[in-house]
């Protein structure tokens, strides 16, 4: 097939889209300069890539195989095209990260240590849920993902790298605050602010409770460590957040961390990626910064 990769690049788009509207828009062309390209495209395949039914565009059985490869192409040519730089001896590049809300409470501090050591590189960061964080590395969408444990049932490449405990948390004038070694059935008589289900936090909490056979009682269920905290705060109930969240609410004594049997909950931090995936340059510089520092003096949770 003779395709240039600027057919390549605006199939991409509106495969991607799933509107042609949206792709011209995106790629700053005119909605006829796409179709044009999608047409040639169509013509050098000899098949239909997409089949519009009412105002909805769907990538045909051809068109899925099609935006499979050329995203593997695109891939590709980002990875040559960091190679290259690598070879002429220019530490740039841009790194694709994404994390886990949690996480990001500390990965700001380490992509702000890494550009003052790597200058010319530049960041893409989404920070988002589990769900979504499985869901881009199904696709390969980002360089490096730090999030807790993953499955172990997909094509992944998890390394530990940091603890991540999880402790329970008080408003200042809740009785059990100041008490030793409070008995983990006496949570049974608390409400709990929690996560919401799915999330790495509330898979970490359940699984420990069924383990002890402590049944707890959630009141809220939250899409964020902010709207948990902000909950305690207003004395709502108890909450179960990684320490890594905590530390202005400790410094200010808005929050208190409770003195529980058998915790923390105690947890990993991981760098995933997927497996066989070649790491660009810069990722690759990223992820043995990461390594280092934590195992360094550096601390990360400040």
């Amino acid at each position: 097939m003779n395709i240039t990769i600027r057919q390549l690049k605006v199939f991409e788009a509106v495969a991607r889209h799933l509107s042609f509207t949206r792709a011209a828009r995106e790629l700053h062309l005119t909605q006829p300069a796409v179709s044009m390209q999608i047409k040639q495209l169509e013509g050098n395949a000899g098949l239909k890539l997409f089949e519009q039914m009412g105002k909805q565009t769907y990538l045909t059985e051809a068109g899925i195989e099609m935006y499979h490869y050329s995203r593997v192409i695109a891939q590709q040519l980002d990875e040559a095209g960091e190679v290259l730089e690598q070879l002429k001896g220019v530490h740039r590049g841009k790194l694709t990260i994404s994390v886990a809300s949690t996480a990001n409470y500390f990965v700001t501090r380490l992509l702000a240590a890494f550009s003052r050591q790597y200058d010319k590189t530049t960041f893409s960061l989404d920070v988002t849920n589990r769900e979504t964080l499985l869901r881009q590395l199904e696709n390969n969408e980002p360089d490096l993902v730090i999030m807790g444990k993953p499955p172990e049932d997909r094509d992944l490449k998890a390394e530990e790298f940091m603890k991540n405990p999880l402790v329970v948390i008080a408003a200042p004038g809740h009785p059990l605050v100041g008490v030793k070694g409070i008995p983990l059935d006496r949570l049974q008589q608390e409400t709990f602010v929690v996560r919401e289900q799915g999330s790495g936090t509330w898979i970490a909490m359940q699984r420990f409770f069924a383990e002890h056979k402590v049944d707890l009682s959630t009141g809220m269920e939250m899409t964020s460590n902010e709207a948990i905290k902000q909950a305690v705060e207003a004395g709502l109930g108890l909450g179960i957040v990684s320490i890594h969240t905590l530390s202005l609410e400790l410094e200010t004594r808005r929050l208190v961390v409770l003195n529980i049997q058998s915790f923390p909950i105690l947890r990993h931090w991981y760098l995933v990626h997927r497996r066989g995936k070649r790491l660009s340059p810069v990722a690759e510089a990223f992820r043995q910064f990461v390594f280092e520092k934590s195992h360094s003096q550096f601390d990360i949770n400040k």
